[in-house]
């Protein structure tokens, strides 16, 4: 079946951003524009096409990614919409992992925040090349200038505007394209069709300030437009576009766009930036993976006549359907009705049907290739991260990186007869969401959700009731904390059992330190040497150590930051088995820890505080009381900018306590950051208190 598109015609692009800054309403409008909706869906009707959950329509936030497809002059355009709130950054986090390109939407008044930070991030982590759009320029104090110096400043970006706005507040009609030097006015409220006029005589100095701001940063990064540079020349248009391409792909430089989404303006040229700039799935080279039959690296060719080769990056469950496995399709073809091998599980999996997704509606396809993105139905055990290719060729492609919970609840059902229902159900929310976990603690008999944060579990209990029929009630928030050693110790563990006949007998010596890098978690390593322990019963004692860090000595919390290495061991030739070494490596594990002066950790949140002047004093020294250190102060506008790191401890509810101190006028969003060591006199107290409830079931 021939191609509708090549593979240097497809754009697959992520929308991201701090939240409110308005990710889904400019998605609505590419949506509009390129005929994919016959009418604009607004967030704040709770009309939106991409926010199609209940929850997101009741409180005008996106929480889940979603996937779209539309066409813009001559390619095609994948898109997926992500969450701008911090508790769901795992959908940005999986979203980014797939895509090629990103479009970064700012507002064009706050400038770059928090989030607008860990997006950036979680875009460099991924490698992946981006636009960016200063939204909300109807707004007062509204800033492209601004925006692109805070760019620069905060984010360490190589960026230049490329356009230059026309008015301001409720005058703002459009904007200049100073590589087309044209104006692009809009008079049509509804934003379909805009004016191409020349440059207005009061924008010309503008522009050329704007102009010669672009050439100096693209010269720092493309060597050709740095010979025009140094010799004063212009640079001619068509080269122009090929540099800023290329440096675009190769993530050295960013163009910044300007646009007013909700006023409609701004978004056509925005479109003719991912086709002319963000790079095709041919752009990104090809796809690295491990051969898992010999642990080598290899290399995909990015064609359709490649062996098949995708990573599932999300799990849904669809009331008609099922399970949906969303995957990008990095080389090959899959066609419905084939066999899969997911090489991350040694899993062959049937597909039974494949559809492309828009928000929640689906169209059934017979056949995906490289490029694509889809959603699977039929595969049971695919998770995840998981690298699906053919079992003759298979390829192991890297996975992504799940942030850790911060905050945990106790979680039991209404009824006895929602008991069983509790526990499937949890189970299909974990199966989608790798942020979200279940605990069982055996000695309370409690279930324990945690989470990226209040929001995030607030949500799991509200599906919980309206997918899942389960009525369930919750106990107090509590902080996710955790447990990790301060200095290197050598431990010894031996699992001995004899009981007539045969007997058990497991032995092994771990070195065990601190990890080199935050962050890390617990990481295993077998360096022996001369066959100490048979090959076979060396992942028992990973699992042993494993399972053992789950739960800390101080105060039962889950062990991190540990970097455990395998260095000696005996066995028995008759009564060695994988359980006797799974049972001496959580032996040796635990005895470590006793050892190794270990510390309690907390997660410490990056907070920003919105606050008029006279309130500013109120706030610092409430923040001062409540542990924090003090990062920066700042200047937006009218109002002050207050950056601190805090204990996620000391802030919860903190939105009822700055209500209060500030009248209602200050404003404040958090993320994760670190997780930092708890001073001693609240280690003790948390510690006495875990053991209390451990000891009476206390909550």
């Amino acid at each position: 079946m021939k191609r509708e598109f090549t593979i240097e015609k497809i754009r697959n692009i992520g929308i991201i951003a701090h939240i409110d800054a308005g990710k889904t309403t400019t998605t609505e409008r590419i949506l509009f524009y390129t005929g994919k909706s016959y009418k604009i869906g607004e967030v704040h009707e709770g009309t939106a096409i991409m926010d199609w959950m209940v929850q997101e329509q009741e409180r005008g936030i996106t929480i889940t990614s979603a996937c779209t497809t539309c066409f813009w002059q001559d390619c095609r355009i994948n898109i997926i919409d992500t969450p701008g709130h911090v508790d769901f950054t795992i959908e940005v986090e999986r979203s980014l992992k797939v895509l090629d390109g990103a479009v970064v939407l700012f507002d064009g008044v706050n400038g770059v925040e928090p989030q607008s930070e860990t997006v950036w991030r979680q875009a460099d982590r991924y490698n992946v090349p981006r636009l960016c759009f200063v939204n909300k320029m109807d707004r007062p104090a509204a800033s492209i200038t601004e925006t692109v110096k805070q760019i620069h400043e905060r984010l360490g970006a190589n960026a230049a505007a490329v356009q230059v706005p026309y008015g301001s507040e409720d005058n703002f009609m459009g904007m200049v394209d100073i590589i087309e030097d044209k104006l692009y006015l809009y008079n049509d409220p509804a934003g379909k069709t805009f004016e191409t006029q020349d440059v207005p005589e009061e924008l010309a100095a503008s522009v050329k300030e704007a102009k010669d701001k672009l050439f100096e940063h693209l010269a720092e990064a493309d060597d050709e437009v740095m010979q025009y540079f140094v010799e004063g020349k212009s640079v001619p248009k068509e080269l122009l576009k090929k540099a800023i391409r290329r440096q675009v792909i190769n993530s050295k430089f960013v163009p910044v766009f300007c646009g007013a989404s909700f006023k409609n303006k701004g978004i056509q040229p925005l479109l003719d930036a991912v086709c002319a700039y963000l790079p095709s799935p041919f752009d990104r080279g090809k796809v690295k993976g491990i051969n898992p039959s010999t642990d080598q690296y290899e290399e995909r060719e990015i064609n359709d006549s490649a062996p098949f080769c995708g990573l599932c990056f999300k799990v849904a469950s669809d009331p008609y359907v099922g399970r949906l496995n969303y995957v990008r399709v990095y080389s090959g073809t899959l066609s419905s009705g084939s066999y899969i091998y997911n090489a991350s599980k040694r899993e062959k999996e049937r597909v039974t049907k494949i559809v492309l997704m828009h928000a929640n509606k689906q169209e059934i396809v017979e056949k995906v290739a490289t490029g694509d993105i889809c959603a699977l139905v039929g595969l049971k055990e695919t998770k995840t991260g998981d690298t699906l290719c053919e079992e003759k060729d298979a390829i192991i492609l890297e996975s992504m990186h799940f942030p850790d919970p911060v905050i945990s609840q106790s979680i039991e059902p209404k009824t006895k007869s929602d008991q069983e229902k509790l526990g499937m159900s949890l189970k299909r929310l974990t199966d989608e969401d790798p942020s979200f976990r279940v605990k069982y603690n055996q000695e309370t008999g409690q279930t324990i959700i945690s989470g990226m944060g209040q929001l995030h579990l607030d949500i799991i209990v509200d599906r919980l009731l309206r997918e899942f029929n389960v009525a369930s009630m919750v106990g107090q928030p509590q902080v996710a904390y955790k447990e990790t050693l301060t200095k290197k110790v050598i431990s010894t563990g031996k699992f001995i059992q004899q009981s007539g006949g045969r007997g058990q007998y497991g032995h092994c010596v771990l070195e065990m330190k601190p990890q080199e890098t935050p962050g890390m978690g617990v990481t295993f390593e077998d360096k022996l040497k001369g066959g100490a322990i048979p090959r076979e019963f060396i992942p028992a004692v990973k699992n042993g150590v494993m399972a053992s860090a789950k739960s800390g000595i101080l105060a039962g919390y889950p062990v991190t930051d540990v970097s455990v290495t395998l260095i000696d061991g005996s066995f028995h030739d008759v009564d060695s088995s994988e359980l006797a070494f799974q049972m001496a490596g959580s032996i040796a594990f635990s005895d470590g820890l006793r050892h190794a002066s270990c510390i309690l950790m907390e997660p410490i949140m990056d907070m920003e505080v919105i606050v008029p002047e006279e309130f500013m004093g109120t706030i610092i020294g409430d923040m001062n009381s409540r542990r924090a250190k003090i990062a920066s102060l700042g200047q937006r506008a009218n109002v002050k900018v207050i950056r601190c790191h805090v204990p996620l401890a000391e802030i919860f509810n903190y939105a009822t306590v700055i209500r209060s101190l500030t009248q209602g006028r200050a404003t404040y969003s958090m993320e994760p950051s670190f997780y930092h060591e708890v001073p001693g006199h609240i280690a003790q107290k948390i510690s006495e208190r875990s053991t209390s409830v451990q000891r009476f079931g206390l909550t």
